[in-house]
Order: C-alpha cells, then structure tokens, then sequence
C-alpha cells in the first residue's frame, strides 16, 4: 500500500543510563531533505542518523530532533599530577622541618592541580548505535503513520479513477451521437439552401466520415483507461509510486484535453471539464504521495 509523505513518530528509551528521546516529522517536499537537530555533543552521530532515515524514506522534508539526558552516564576521572605533586610534597617536607610540625600529605589536596577530575570519553560508536537504535522505533512509528494516511488517500484516489472511467464511457457513447447529430445538420442546411433541388447523399456521406474522422476520441479513451488501469496498480504498491502517478497524471490530463479540443458540441464538452476537474482532484492528492 502507497504512503503518505507526512507523518510523526517518536521514541524514548533508556540506553547504557542516558535517556534518549528521538522525534521524526515530515511534511512533502518534491526529493528528500533531511535535517538533524541534536545536542552539539552528540554530532558525531549526524551522519549515522541521515543514513537510518534515507533507507526508510524516498521522499520528504524529513525533520529529526534529538534530545539526550546524559547525567546519570557522566562518569568521572580522577588523575594525579605526580610531578608537581612531588614538588609540593617535597616543599611540605621542608616546611615541617622549619616549623617542627608533621605537615601530612592531605594537604597535598588543597594544593591547585595535584589532582584533576575529568570526565570519561564515551563509546562513541557505542552512542551512535543507542541512537540508531532509538531512531529506529521512532521512524517504525512514523511509518505506521505513513501507512495509515496512505490507505485513505488510496480509497479516495480509486474512488476518482472510477469517476474518470465512467466519464470516460460517457465520451465514448457521446462521440459517435455527436456524428449522427451533424450529419443531420449538415442535411437540414443543404436542405434549406437547396430547397427542392436534389441533394447528394454520397457528398453527405463523405463529409460526415471526415467529421467524423476529426473528431474521433478512440485513441485519447483508451490510453485514459491505460492510465487508470497503471494507476490503480500504483495504488496496491509498497514500493514509493509518486514521482510515477504524478508523470501518469500529467498524461491524464493531455488526454483529457485533447478530447476537450475535439469536441464539437456542448455536452461532450461538460464531461470534458467533469474529467479535468477530477483528474485536477486526483493530481492534488497524489502529491502527498511518497
């Protein structure tokens, strides 16, 4: 089934103690653009993210928002600086011997960089498969979304290619009618102008075979039906069909203007602009279409 290129999904789990909370929005757009917001930290995994999402999506204005609580992961680092350490001890040492006192080594901690306290460097290869992870659920979200407003723009789209195929069928019984209609036209004038004089069939006969001719829609209805038919095959797809249904649709259209410009009177010509109408309807929607 076809999906829509809107949607929203998210995530929230708890991975390696930091609490990763993933958003995925989209809105259409004509290609892909992807567009990852996330803490300035955690920008190594900028790339990992566009990837995960290029393999799940064709098409789309696709936003991601990444928020990380990492304090319950912070780990810290504790490090001696011995040489300056060493000096401070040994200046201690002097000190106890001029005031007579036992200068203890707990001093040394009072002293500026004896000790650092760092913070660990994480995984990052390890963060970076947390986040995929994280991402993963939320874009299965997203596209279950995809998937559900897919369905109904499916439903309305099939409802509108029977609208066409019966207008189409509509055209196909008016078209010879609109024949016969001028044939007898054509008769009544020559009719009035010659009055009692002798009329020639055949020249009748030979001027409605070139309206006739003329205004033949046969070749225009059956690639109408062509194209519904390609449509509604689209519409069963899992695979993305919008760049597809909006070329087929483009050709809908040519047809139905063709038929439009070969129409000779009123009533063909007000199904012709039912038909655009529809196929107009039908264009608007397949742009939602992934």
């Amino acid at each position: 089934m076809i999906r829509s290129m809107t949607g929203y999904g998210r995530a929230r789990q708890i991975r390696s103690r930091r609490e990763i909370t993933i958003e995925v929005r989209a809105v259409n757009n004509r290609y892909l653009d992807c567009a990852v917001k996330m803490p300035h930290l955690y920008l190594f995994a900028e790339d990992a993210l566009k990837k995960a999402v290029q393999k799940s999506v064709s098409r789309g204005k696709v936003d991601v928002f990444v928020t990380v609580d990492a304090t319950a992961a912070d780990a810290v680092k504790t490090k001696v600086n011995r040489e300056l350490a060493a000096q401070y001890a040994a200046a201690l040492r002097e000190l106890s011997e001029i005031v007579g006192a036992d200068l203890t080594g707990q001093l040394l901690t009072r002293f500026p960089d004896a000790l650092s306290v760092t913070k660990e460097e994480a995984d990052l290869d390890a963060v970076t498969g947390d986040l995929c992870a994280v991402l993963g659920e939320a874009l299965s979200a997203f596209q279950s979304m995809r998937r559900a407003e897919g369905e109904k723009l499916a439903e309305d789209i099939a409802a509108r290619l029977d609208t066409v195929e019966r207008l189409t069928g509509e055209i196909e019984r008016r078209s010879p009618e609109t024949v016969r209609e001028y044939r007898e036209k054509l008769l009544r004038r020559m009719r009035e102008v010659l009055q009692d004089a002798s009329i020639d069939e055949q020249r009748i006969l030979t001027e409605a075979a070139l309206y006739a001719d003329k205004v033949a829609v046969d070749e225009e209805t059956v690639r109408l039906r062509s194209h519904v038919s390609q449509l509604r095959g689209m519409l069963e797809s899992d695979a993305p069909q919008g760049r597809r249904m909006d070329f087929l649709i483009q050709e809908l259209n040519r047809e139905a203007n063709t038929i439009g410009s070969k129409c000779g009177d009123a009533a063909a010509a007000r199904i012709v602009v039912e038909l655009k109408a529809e196929i107009e309807k039908i264009r608007e929607q397949a742009q939602n279409i992934e």
